[in-house]
């Protein structure tokens, strides 16, 4: 998503003068600190796993396991084989009467000493099995029977209902990359893109790096990998995401959207009380970890560190660095709307408000006529600020207004009710739906508090949104909240025919609190300072959406390949058509596989995708050759892709062996050249993680459209897809209008081309071109499938607006 445009800016923050001071600590030190950090968490989790009754297993176990001991013992069998007679032995005496008392306490002693025991020797037998990563190297559909025995003994070691954080004392840690091989890897990515003169001088200081440096660095990185839950991950939230200086809007926040055809309602209120109140149950269940853990190819667990801190998070600026300030509990959240703030309570005695409670409150506000105070209407704009500034302004500002501060960062998120509306509109679908994008990613620059984990935007048609800081987590973990969220809020929460939430207002609710900013006069012209740099950065936004509905997942599964490497060999042809050159592609692919990882990069531009794009532009070609280059090319984006989440991926090595060179004060032109690297196409698919919570086949427009992320360079494009159903792909693209090279609109039709182009190289897929070229409506409504979907509302039984 859009950590590839901190990922090219990393390397400023550390050459900055207070970094460098920060980077002058021994090596050792930080590895130490960054090792301590990684048990602190761990003993905070065992802290309230305990609490909660689910470490080291549920209480039920301890007690079914000393019944047993009890009964073995009055039937006069020694389970222990005379341990438990020890035990008494040294247990206290005290006297005679009390003999029964001691063989009680020394059985709940042996039956606590197995139980911890057996628990330990299930948790180490099942990192060794989830060490196991054959699985992820065979071939589509393929299952070997080592593959088939290492599935079944994962089930039995797993339990029958695991617990959202059941696996993490099991994950295995993220293995550190042989040197060799991801340098060797690395010159091979860049082979495409490179004149032969810049790859001879680039393998020459590549190997000058495995000469002299390379094995120091490396010492260090297996030091920290044994030590730390992860060798990369912290370093790669604190000096990717939070000693980041640039603004957060759109150069690290990402959206996601509502439903695409359907509004259940269009009444603003109401839909914020459903949303909220959805979202708060999902943090309900995350509390008490009813979350099931999710199971790649339903079989592997995930690491489910990154859920902690969807609520209650915000990220606090700093002047060098930021943090993340995250809160245990929140018991309200905070409103903006029309330029003013609003703290809303989400609990009554302890119980969370109804929706049609929350509705009220979301009223009371929009029918609040109370003007906005001087500035305030722009204060959210400080957040959008480069980062060192607003860390200087919020000292002022927590000296000054420090309630109505700590009410909006002590809040579980942030709800922005706009004034507009916003969505697919019939007069000219394309444009609202680019309009829409924008409004998530950017809206008007001052009606976002970007610093919150995510901000719950609802338009004043109903239609619903979310904005996403980045630094806390990535992008499946939103979104698998964010879909909870549309499916309680529409199919169980519901809304009563006239739209409104069903059950009935509550009089005695308190009306939510305005928020009181005593803001001091140097603040007017910092705040008037950001609010002209969030406006030039958001008008400089090019956002193009559109569902491509001429075929989808089904199909491509009908040619055996895979889905996602179908799109990304297409989007190396749509890009060559573009620019006419090849150029490094940044995929997000994820690490967590293994304990607190986060993403891995994928680097799609291939020489094998490369080849097939040349033959595709060649009329000399057959569509025979072709085809088979395109196959060849696939495959090898599978075998990265694989690679990237097994921890054997390319770029995350590097940066934590630049790291490592910072704090030795290490000069390598290699590792610089490797930082110093431009991503002009960014790309990611957004995942649909729980299908099961949506009818597609009863109401196929009820899923998701989404989402997207700003570009990571200033001559570059940001593409993210989901696949949304079985029969079509949303994409979401931006670039910088003020780039003279792209186009967002003009991408979005070679992407179109391209699919159509590589369909038409299966004989399956050849009617899709003609269909298209045929129909004589060759233009962005056509392509967008926008009206075609008018004819859905028939079936859909529920009250909802269309467009």
């Amino acid at each position: 998503m859009a950590e590839a445009h901190q990922a090219v800016g990393f390397r400023t923050s550390l050459t900055s003068d207070g970094a460098e001071v920060e980077l002058s600590a021994p090596v050792l030190q930080e590895i130490y600190l960054s090792g301590l950090r990684s048990w602190k968490r761990h003993l905070s989790r065992f802290w309230n796993d305990f609490l909660t009754g689910v470490f080291p297993a549920s209480p039920l176990s301890w007690l079914f396991l000393f019944s047993a001991i009890q009964l073995a013992w009055f039937l006069q069998l020694d389970p222990s084989l005379g341990l438990m007679e020890k035990i008494k032995e040294l247990l206290p005496d005290w006297g005679g009467q009390h003999h029964g008392l001691r063989g009680v306490l020394a059985a709940a002693l042996f039956a606590s000493c197995l139980w911890g025991t057996l628990i330990f020797t299930l948790h180490v037998a099942l990192r060794l099995l989830l060490s196991y990563h054959g699985w992820l190297l065979e071939p589509h559909g393929a299952m070997s029977s080592p593959t088939k025995t290492w599935l079944a003994l994962v089930r039995i070691f797993s339990g029958r209902h695991p617990m959202l954080f059941s696996y993490q004392r099991s994950l295995p840690r993220q293995p550190v990359p042989s040197v060799q091989d991801t340098v060797r890897k690395y010159l091979e990515s860049v082979r495409p893109v490179l004149s032969d003169e810049d790859f001879d001088w680039t393998a020459v200081l590549a190997q000058e790096f495995l000469r002299l440096q390379a094995s120091l660095l490396q010492w260090y990185l297996r030091l920290k990998s044994w030590w730390a839950s992860n060798y990369v991950s912290d370093w790669w939230e604190e000096f990717v995401y939070l000693r980041s200086r640039n603004p957060l809007m759109v150069n690290s926040n990402y959206y996601m959207m509502d439903f695409l055809y359907v509004t259940p309602t269009p009444l603003q209120a109401a839909r914020a009380g459903n949303a909220v109140h959805a979202l708060l149950l999902y943090r309900h269940r995350l509390n008490r970890q009813e979350i099931p853990p999710t199971l790649l190819m339903g079989m592997r667990p995930l690491c489910s560190a990154q859920y902690e801190k969807i609520f209650n998070t915000t990220r606090i600026p700093g002047v060098q660095k930021d943090y993340i300030r995250h809160l245990h509990d929140s018991q309200h959240v905070a409103v903006f709307h029309r330029g003013r703030f609003f703290r809303v309570g989400t609990h009554s005695r302890n119980s969370l408000l109804s929706p049609r409670a929350l509705e009220q409150q979301f009223q009371r506000i929009l029918e609040d006529p109370s003007p906005a105070c001087p500035h305030e209407e722009h204060l959210a704009a400080l957040t959008a600020a480069p980062r060192g500034t607003w860390a200087q302004v919020r000292r002022s500002l927590k000296t000054q207004a420090a309630e109505a501060l700590e009410a909006v960062e002590g809040a579980a998120f942030f709800v922005s009710l706009d004034a507009e509306p916003a969505g697919l509109t019939r007069e000219d679908p394309a444009a609202s739906l680019d309009a829409y994008a924008h409004a998530l990613l950017a809206g008007r620059g001052h009606d976002r508090w970007f610093d919150k984990s995510f901000t719950l935007i609802v338009f004043s048609n109903g239609k619903l949104g979310l904005s996403v800081e980045h630094s806390w987590a990535d992008c499946p973990i939103s979104g698998h909240m964010w879909e909870f969220t549309l499916a309680t809020e529409c199919f169980q929460l519901g809304y009563s025919t006239d739209g409104h939430c069903k059950g009935h207002p509550d009089p005695t609710l308190p009306r939510p609190q305005r928020l009181q900013w005593d803001l001091p006069d140097q603040i007017h012209s910092s705040i008037s300072l950001a609010l002209r740099g969030a406006k030039i950065l958001s008008e400089n936004v090019d956002c193009h959406v559109f569902p491509f509905s001429l075929f989808g997942k089904s199909f491509i599964r009908r040619c055996h390949l895979s889905s996602d490497s179908f799109i990304q060999i297409a989007l190396q042809l749509a890009h060559f058509r573009d620019r006419g050159q090849f150029c490094l592609t940044y995929e997000s692919a994820m690490t967590r596989l293994f304990l607190e990882g986060r993403t891995e990069t994928v680097r799609s531009c291939t020489r094998e995708a490369c080849n097939f794009v040349r033959a595709m532009e060649d009329k000399e070609k057959t569509d025979p050759q072709c085809l088979a280059l395109f196959r060849v090319a696939v495959d090898k984006h599978q075998a990265l892709l694989k690679a990237a989440m097994s921890g054997q991926g390319v770029d995350r090595h590097l940066f934590a062996l630049y790291v490592v060179s910072r704090f030795l004060h290490l000069q390598s032109p290699f590792l610089t050249q490797v930082h110093s690297e431009q991503w002009q196409l960014s790309t990611s698919q957004i995942p649909v993680q729980q299908m099961h919570l949506f009818d597609v086949h009863n109401y196929p427009d009820y899923v998701s459209s989404g989402g997207g992320f700003g570009p990571a360079d200033d001559h570059g494009y940001g593409v993210s897809y989901i696949f949304m159903g079985d029969d079509m792909i949303t994409f979401h693209i931006s670039s910088k209008k003020s780039s003279t090279k792209t186009d967002s609109h003009r991408l979005g039709q070679h992407i179109e081309d391209a699919l159509l182009d590589v369909a038409s190289l299966f004989q399956a897929g050849q009617h899709f071109k003609r269909r298209f070229r045929g129909s004589g409506k060759e233009d962005s409504r056509h392509r967008c499938g926008f009206l075609s979907r008018q004819t859905g509302a028939s079936k859909t039984s529920m009250t909802s607006t269309y467009f």
